[in-house]
């Protein structure tokens, strides 16, 4: 297993660990230059009734948090499903030079979908990306949890 396909795994597994609060099971973990992984997070708005908490906001505060300084430049994001127009201006925030998710967001996905906000040459600084990695098992986590819910 190469190394994106490895981080991959390590988001899907924080993903898998959000539906026990009831949160919808994205997941996302932050790579340092290294190869290691530095910082994870899952959805926790439910658990935690913060609105903020996005699985991308929990792992880029947490390798922020680990490193002790919020620049980010160094790494990569690696999370299970497109991120919406907040995360996104959070990876351009913490100076993420990449990004890597699994399935497409059609509905409110932000670097491609619906929007490319890490991409917009307005902004000052631009990100790689690279979409659809393991995205028909990021896709069907997502897909089996809303079955549940109806």
């Amino acid at each position: 297993m190469d190394d994106r396909a490895r981080w991959m795994t390590a988001a899907l597994a924080e993903a898998r660990r959000a539906p026990a609060t009831g949160d919808v099971p994205v997941g996302a973990v932050v790579v340092d230059g290294a190869g290691s992984v530095i910082g994870t997070g899952r959805n926790e708005r439910e658990a935690t009734g913060d609105p903020l908490a996005h699985a991308e906001i929990v792992a880029l505060r947490s390798a922020a948090s680990g490193r002790g300084h919020w620049r980010l430049d160094d790494c990569t994001l690696v999370v299970t499903l497109e991120p919406c127009t907040m995360c996104a201006g959070a990876v351009l925030a913490a100076r993420v030079p990449c990004l890597i998710f699994g399935a497409w967001d059609e509905k409110a996905g932000a670097v491609g979908s619906v929007y490319d906000v890490v991409r917009d040459g307005r902004l000052p600084h631009r990100v790689e990306v690279i979409g659809g990695l393991l995205a028909d098992e990021a896709a069907g986590l997502l897909k089996d949890f809303f079955a549940g819910q109806r």
